[in-house]
């Protein structure tokens, strides 16, 4: 294997295993950044020695038994230095009998170890509210979706040293709090799963429609979010709204392909060609939300949010669209999660299914809403209502408005095309 494919294959690997690695070392060191440092050892390890002798028949566990080592060899440091080899020996001695000396060897020892319950443990912590959303959010992508930082701020368009700067006070903060590595209590643990899914509901939204930049979408970070929903959700199977999140994302995701025409641009909902959806993630999707129906007598708001997805992935074609269906899933959600945005879904909702002044009443009281002031959707719904009452004037002042709102370049220039449509139609 050439040296170029070596290293196409080590990132691969650590993609994949990282975080394995660095919650089970995080552990035995019971800090999460001194962890990370140790597995970036083992990273580095294997890219000075696989290209020369190849890579390894289980590369995860010799990843796993390095970092353990620098772990010991960590410990071994500090009772040295600190001069407390007899308080730590103890410990010591506990943590040599789980190392593998045979690297090729260990894949058998490293499957003896939990690696669900480290994995559960890396999660918490690496969402810990104690955290601001956006620290959570870059964490999460580098302790558990393996980005570099570099890959973190592309896919967000922000300077690279700020998410450097972010992940490392993350850190700091974890350690100057002592939250400890560990799954939260029961009476806990719900307050703390409502913030991990929030992190990767997050990351999947700023993949299916990017806030800012050139780019109408970014599927790598849909696919991240994907991969750690599908995982939490094994690592928490009697959770329904980890389900649920899962639907969501998936059946979201099966639209990716359709959102683009070849040059690039967007294509809305109505407009797209539903053979190019993904099957395979539908019918995931399908499955996913029936899950968490079944474990819930009452569904949370990414259930209900994913059965809303699913009212779209079940037709056929957008007519056969059930509007009306759809209008009481969001007069759930508002019961539930109430918000403006919740809002103003619904008034599309309730402008397909019962004509588009009932749909601009329900728009016409939210601009009041300071929250929504700042908010492109809210002109862009009241241009897409007033069009098709025919009032084409005050329709292209406001695509107008919402385009001045937007930051995403293709956005913009979807909503000045809508604009210009309604000077021609006009006139």
């Amino acid at each position: 294997m050439s040296t170029a494919a070596t290293h196409r294959a080590i990132e691969a690997v650590w993609r994949i295993e990282s975080a394995k690695v660095i919650a089970h070392v995080a552990r035995i060191v019971r800090d999460v950044g001194v962890a990370e440092e140790l597995a970036q050892d083992a990273l580095v390890a294997a890219l000075e020695h696989w290209p020369a002798a190849g890579v390894p028949d289980n590369p995860g566990a010799w990843l796993m038994a390095t970092a353990k080592n620098r772990a010991l060899d960590r410990w071994r440091q500090e009772a040295l230095h600190a001069r407390k080899r007899e308080e730590l020996g103890h410990d010591l001695d506990a943590l040599e009998a789980h190392l593998v000396p045979d690297f090729v060897d260990a894949l058998d020892a490293a499957r003896e170890d939990d690696i669900g319950d480290d994995l559960l443990r890396l999660v918490f912590t690496a969402c810990h509210p104690v955290l601001s959303t956006d620290a959570r959010v870059a964490l999460t992508l580098r302790l558990l979706g393996g980005l570099t930082t570099d890959e973190i701020a592309r896919a967000f368009l922000v300077p690279e040293p700020t998410i450097a700067q972010r992940i490392v006070r993350a850190k700091r903060t974890l350690s100057a709090a002592k939250v400890p590595f560990e799954v939260p209590q029961a009476d806990e643990r719900a307050a703390r799963l409502a913030s991990v899914l929030e992190v990767i509901y997050l990351i999947f939204n700023e993949g299916y429609s990017a806030t800012a930049g050139d780019d109408w979408m970014r599927p790598a970070l849909c696919e991240e979010a994907l991969r750690l929903g599908r995982v939490l959700a094994g690592l928490v199977p009697d959770e329904s709204e980890a389900h649920g999140l899962v639907a969501l994302m998936e059946i979201q995701a099966s639209r990716l392909a359709a959102r683009i025409d070849a040059q690039g641009k967007p294509v809305l909902l109505l407009d797209q060609d539903r053979s190019r959806w993904d099957t395979l993630l539908i019918r995931r999707g399908l499955a996913a939300l029936a899950r968490a129906e079944s474990l819930d007598g009452s569904s949370g708001p990414y259930t209900l949010q994913a059965a809303l997805a699913a009212c779209h992935a079940r037709a056929r074609t957008a007519d056969e669209t059930d509007w009306e269906r759809i209008v009481a899933l969001y007069d759930a959600l508002a019961q539930i999660a109430p918000s403006p945005v919740v809002e103003l879904n619904r008034a599309v909702a309730v402008g397909m299914a019962f004509g588009p002044a009932a749909g601009l009443e329900i728009v016409e009281a939210l601009d009041a809403d300071s929250a929504l002031s700042n908010y492109h959707w809210l002109p862009s719904v009241r241009g897409d209502l007033l069009a098709k009452l025919g009032r084409r004037d005050e329709a292209r002042a406001e695509f107008e408005r919402a385009a001045a709102m937007t930051r995403n370049a293709r956005e913009r220039d979807l909503l000045l095309e809508r604009a210009q449509q309604m000077s021609r139609d006009a006139h």
